[in-house]
């Protein structure tokens, strides 16, 4: 079974790429649900990894947090960006084997802010494309160098689907 080699470096550039990813849309759950805090608490969470690179049991809790505030808001938008937030919050933790599920946690939080944008705009998918872009646009070298190490994605139907297929072709390189 191949492994995946993640420098304790890359760990914290893909922390900060996946809270940049997850804070752009964070104001459409706080519109949605203003006295909820766990999505900007799972958010600071990676912010602090990215400083002190230590993976400690508070952010997996807020992660899961943030994760759970996604379950109860009743706003597809605001639920889409509370899972960036508990995505990013939680992508320190892919381990080194190589399987297609680990490339989801180190991508989930941008697709799931491409689809709070999405949401958020009717459905009109030229603002999901653009929260792509920008994802794209900002990943740092590091994020192409883990996915090159995970087996490819064999994409699916749903737009989800769609944004990480995009997600991986262009970060690969």
């Amino acid at each position: 079974m191949d492994t995946v080699t993640i420098s304790d470096e890359d760990r914290r550039l893909l922390g900060a790429w996946t809270a940049d990813c997850a804070e752009r849309v964070l104001p459409l759950f706080e519109a949605r649900a203003p006295a909820d805090t766990r999505p900007g608490e799972a958010i600071e969470g990676i912010r602090v990894f990215t400083r002190d690179g230590k993976r400690t049991g508070r952010l997996r809790a807020v992660a899961l947090a943030a994760l759970a505030a996604a379950r109860d808001v009743a706003d597809p938008a605001a639920t889409a960006a509370a899972r960036a937030a508990g995505y990013a919050a939680a992508s320190p933790y892919i381990h080194p084997l190589a399987t297609p599920h680990q490339a989801k946690h180190a991508l989930g939080p941008a697709m799931y802010a491409a689809h709070a944008r999405e949401l958020a705009a009717a459905g009109d998918r030229a603002a999901g494309d653009a929260e792509i872009r920008w994802a794209i646009e900002h990943a740092p070298p590091a994020v192409g160098a883990i996915l090159r190490q995970l087996p490819p994605f064999t994409p699916g139907r749903s737009r989800l689907d769609a944004f990480r297929d995009r997600l991986e072709t262009e970060l690969r390189g």
